[in-house]
């Protein structure tokens, strides 16, 4: 697949690594090409999107190629079956691990927020474990074990420890090198460092059991070294 790292191909699936950057699929308002209609284009043929990744998160993504495999995949992921483990660059130190439990309402231009007592939200609920602990900044492990929208994002800004860029929770400006320890003022980190790191799910109809993973991309690998010395 031309430009695309394919983490897996065959039996009615094709599970990709997705850039950060990119569109899943049309979006309203959004402008640039859907990798989903990429992925027609270079196929000639319909695919079915299994599951989303917001625009700026990078990782393990799931496409069928046909309805049954579509439905089993679909359903299973409703059903919390599929196990996700996700990779943040957080701000602060994340000193042991933790479970949030917050349930969530729409707010303002797209964004989701706790619920105020009294407020009738969707129960959510993320485990967040440190993985690398560093002066000002961690490396996380999140486990959303609910799939609300933007659910990782919210948790982690209710625990005090935001993404380091993200422009709808927390710092909007890009991160450059000096900011992460090194000398030179380029740019680092100009998205949200959130990266689906680990997908599983047990044998279904028609689909195998797998567990598929995606290395971090560049730009947090490379924030990631800065921090470490």
């Amino acid at each position: 697949m031309s430009g695309l790292r394919v983490l897996h191909e065959g039996a009615g699936l094709l599970v990709v690594a997705k850039p950060a950057g990119v569109l899943v699929i049309p979006g309203r308002g959004e402008g640039g090409p859907s990798l989903r209609e990429q992925l027609e284009e270079q196929l000639r043929r319909k695919v079915f999107v299994v599951h989303r990744l917001d625009r700026d998160t990078s990782g393990v993504l799931v496409f069928a190629l046909d309805a049954e495999r579509h439905r089993a995949l679909s359903q299973a992921f409703e059903a919390g079956q599929v196990k996700k483990r996700y990779r943040a660059l957080v701000e602060g130190r994340v000193e042991a691990p933790q479970l949030v439990e917050a349930a969530l309402v729409p707010a303002r231009k797209g964004r989701m927020r706790v619920a105020r007592p009294g407020e009738q939200g969707k129960p959510s609920r993320t485990r967040v474990r440190p993985v690398e602990t560093f002066a000002r900044a961690s490396l996380v492990e999140a486990e959303p074990l609910t799939g609300r929208t933007h659910q990782i994002r919210v948790h982690l800004l209710q625990l005090g420890h935001p993404l380091l860029v993200d422009h709808q929770y927390g710092r909007a400006e890009p991160l450059t090198e000096r900011e992460l320890g090194g000398t030179a003022d380029t740019v680092v980190l100009a998205r949200t460092p959130l990266h689906a790191a680990r997908l599983e799910w047990p044998e279904l109809p028609g689909v195998e059991a797998l567990i598929l993973e995606a290395p971090l991309p560049e730009d947090m690998a490379q924030a990631l070294e800065l921090l470490r010395r």
